[in-house]
């Protein structure tokens, strides 16, 4: 909320992660990160894996930039691996409204389906399904949502997993344990680090996604499988825009999840911290499943 607040077009990526850096230490005694912070403005919002070495969160903030944080404190060897997506300027236009309310409505239908036993690749391909039928509704997909289910289209927005175990690694171990699960091969369903049915006590994050990358874009148009879907005209006006996640930890519970992480997750609320409406966490939008 405070690195939220402070953001102003014309600041670089890396002073958003000192500001991070330095209230997550001061505040919360977290004197390690668990993974190099990950800001993202404009076009690098797009890139996963962005603020590494080769790409140290050093571009400049525009004006009419969608940010992605995704930054994450260490505490007593504990990872934590929060994203937030917001607008540089503190208003969202309509169609980063409209994509940031597709990767909430994502996150939502996950967590209202989680509980014990589900499997998570079910949740990765549920993720799947909302995000096309957004997509649709916006008029950036046609077709039907079964059609596109049956070719992977989700992929084509969303080519990272849904989440990961979380623990004494911010991408902790057992996601595929020795006569589980097999590995989908599929593009996106590929890279999802869990195969496993959810347990009571399971802590793992819920980072649905919806990304604007070229490469993945002029690949499904040549795709006579998948070019179909995709409305090219509309599709036009995203390249650049970069890309929304939003991702939370959790904790599986008895009969549904506790969320361990409170952050803006509504547009009202994003704009709302960003103006100085709101100043506490209490005061954010959560659903029943939310631990206050």
């Amino acid at each position: 909320m405070k690195v939220m607040r402070r953001t102003r077009p014309g600041m670089r990526e890396y002073q958003l992660e000192s500001m991070f850096r330095h209230w997550v230490y001061y505040n919360g005694g977290c004197r390690h990160t668990a993974y190099t912070s990950i800001c993202g403005c404009g076009p690098n919002s797009a890139v996963l894996h962005y603020g590494h070495a080769g790409a140290p969160n050093d571009r400049t903030i525009g004006d009419n930039d969608m940010l992605l944080l995704d930054m994450g404190g260490e505490y007593h060897c504990y990872a934590s691996d929060i994203t937030c997506s917001f607008p540089a300027n503190g208003k969202f236009t309509a169609d980063q409204k409209m994509i940031f309310e597709a990767v909430r409505d994502m996150a939502f239908a996950v967590m209202d389906a989680m509980k014990p036993g589900v499997s998570w690749p079910s949740l990765h391909e549920l993720s799947y399904r909302v995000a096309c039928e957004r997509l649709k509704d916006a008029g950036l997909l046609t077709g039907s949502v079964d059609d596109m289910m049956a070719a992977n289209v989700g992929a084509v927005f969303m080519p990272h997993g849904l989440g990961h175990l979380i623990g004494l690694d911010t991408h902790d171990v057992g996601g595929y344990p020795e006569g589980g699960r097999a590995r989908d091969s599929r593009p996106g369903h590929s890279s999802l680090r869990c195969g496993r049915d959810l347990a009571d006590g399971m802590a793992i994050t819920v980072e649905p996604g919806i990304y604007f990358i070229d490469h993945l874009l002029n690949k499904a148009l040549a795709d006579p499988e998948v070019a179909p879907f995709l409305v090219t005209s509309e599709l036009a006006r995203f390249r650049g825009f970069g890309g929304v996640r939003l991702e939370d930890d959790v904790v599986v519970t008895a009969d549904g999840v506790r969320n361990l992480t409170n952050c803006a997750r509504t547009v009202e609320d994003v704009e709302a911290v960003m103006a100085g409406r709101i100043t506490n966490r209490n005061q954010l939008f959560k659903k029943c499943y939310t631990d206050a």
